[in-house]
């Protein structure tokens, strides 16, 4: 995803930045490119990006420079997990009494691409005109694949696409070092497997040093959650091998689904390159503390954050801020950490029971704000998930990880401000918490939000605002829902 800085209104996120698209509408989105990196769009409406609206974007330095780093070729792949029913089906589920969750994924893709266990296809469900029937043996079902020539050292851009599966991607018998992060340069280490997690992008080089008479598996499978599908494959073809000569080895197997600790670890590796990434102001203006929970709001199941499970309002947030539509975004300010007598290790309590809202943060334009997420318990006991938390409009430092209750007279000791990770989405582990800090220095309306798409339909996220007068007439495009009708004319 890319940073829209300067040009918010294009952020495309709906009900935030636009009105939603309608069909047979032609909305064009204009930006400057000004970062080179690796980058993903998406469909920011409803369970889009569940439905497969999403595709690469990949922005290339200037001719005048060089990248930090050599390589012969490069490659690009996006990873996904995907369901065999349709996104209305499954946003009809997380809306229901009772709920019914999507469940796990039948099949994760690279290149949108992947496997599935044909005998568990419903006979009795007939096909639809025009569409295939489920055929393991078809071309059209074959691994995505992925040439190179023995001896060179290649550029693999990395995309999470992911809709609910924190993904370990693996290139079998082959070294990874990793060099960028959501487009940003980190001080390169070396891996054999990769945490990704949604919303995230990575730069690894790799060289093709291997038996060249063979190919090899390029793999992914699920982390964070007890996984129930099968391993994601696309083919490392070692040319002139055929790209249909597949590998005799089993699948590549990733860290145990729920080795925290390993995820950790990896997470901490990750540290900016000095001299190309800066260092983060020392002190921050503002802090806020969110802690996310899981919660039953009059029999739906729901996320939230400090007790307030987010809907959108029919009014863009951007456009009720810079013309001041009076009823048109909740004014009340978004609650504080209810830090009084909570245990982030059982379920919450029901005294403590949820609201929908809409709740907005304000920022001073140019202040530095630190962003402490507090990971929780779920209605299920002895259970906590992954979350990947995604910011829009902003890179932030990545200032630290923590397990347990976070306690801000002793762990704020312990933040990175020599060289953290310059990101736009960072993982808070179970039972854990992450500190970011960003500068508000891009007006507009920006969603924080977690980058599962299930949890955020359900309520995962917030709002962050700055700098709003200072922008410009908002283009007539993104007007045209809610109590904006009329000032698109």
């Amino acid at each position: 995803m890319y940073v829209q800085r300067g040009t918010p209104y294009f952020d495309g996120a709906a009900y935030v930045s636009q009105c939603p698209i309608n069909p047979g509408e032609i909305f064009t989105y204009k930006f400057k490119v000004d970062r080179a990196g690796t980058y993903f769009y998406h469909g920011h409406f409803g369970m889009q990006r569940s439905g497969g609206l999403y595709g690469s974007l990949i922005v290339d330095l200037p001719a005048s420079k060089k990248e930090p780093f050599a390589y012969d070729g490069e490659h690009s792949i996006l990873l996904n997990d995907w369901w065999h029913k349709s996104i209305y089906e499954q946003e009809l589920g997380l809306n229901s009494v009772p709920f019914r969750f999507v469940g796990e994924p039948q099949s994760l893709l690279i290149e949108g691409r992947g496997k599935y266990n044909c005998s568990l296809y419903p006979a009795t469900v007939p096909p639809t005109p025009g569409c295939l029937t489920c055929n393991a043996t078809s071309p059209k079902c074959a691994p995505h694949v992925i040439p190179v020539t023995p001896g060179k050292t290649y550029r693999l851009r990395i995309a999470s696409v992911a809709s609910l599966s924190s993904l370990n991607f693996i290139l079998e018998g082959h070294k990874m070092t990793v060099v960028q992060a959501d487009g940003r340069y980190i001080k390169p280490f070396d891996v054999y497997n990769l945490d990704v997690y949604s919303g995230q992008t990575y730069d690894v080089l790799f060289t093709a040093d291997q038996d060249a008479s063979k190919n090899y598996w390029a793999a992914i499978n699920v982390r964070g959650r007890n996984p129930k599908t099968p391993t994601g494959l696309a083919v490392l073809q070692y040319l002139p091998n055929e790209a249909t000569l597949l590998p005799t080895t089993p699948a590549p197997v990733s860290p145990i689904w729920n080795d925290t600790a390993t995820s950790i670890s990896l997470a901490k590796q990750i540290l900016a390159k000095v001299g190309y990434e800066a260092a983060p102001p020392k002190k921050s203006h503002r802090t806020i503390v969110i802690l996310g929970t899981q919660n039953n709001i009059n029999g739906n199941l729901k996320w939230a954050l400090n007790n307030i499970s987010y809907v959108h309002n029919p009014t863009p947030v951007i456009a009720a801020l810079k013309y001041n539509i009076k009823g048109a975004i909740d004014s009340t300010p978004p609650p504080d950490y209810p830090v009084q007598d909570y245990n982030i290790f059982v379920p919450p309590k029901p005294s403590l029971s949820a609201n929908y809202g809409s709740p907005l943060y304000v920022f001073k334009r140019g202040s530095v704000v630190d962003v402490i997420v507090q990971n929780s318990n779920t209605l299920t006991p002895n259970n906590s998930e992954i979350h990947p938390w995604h910011l829009h409009g902003h890179d932030f430092w990545v200032l630290g990880y923590g397990q347990g209750m976070y306690d801000s007279t002793k762990d704020a000791a312990s933040f990175n401000l020599i060289d953290p990770p310059v990101r736009n989405t960072a993982a808070v582990f179970p039972y854990g918490w992450v500190a970011l800090r960003f500068v508000a220095d891009n007006p507009g309306a920006w969603p924080f939000h977690c980058h599962i798409e299930p949890h955020f339909h359900m309520g995962m996220g917030t709002v962050f605002a700055e700098g709003i007068h200072n922008l410009p007439k908002l283009p007539s495009q993104t007007l045209g829902c809610g109590l904006t009708k009329g000032l698109h004319r």
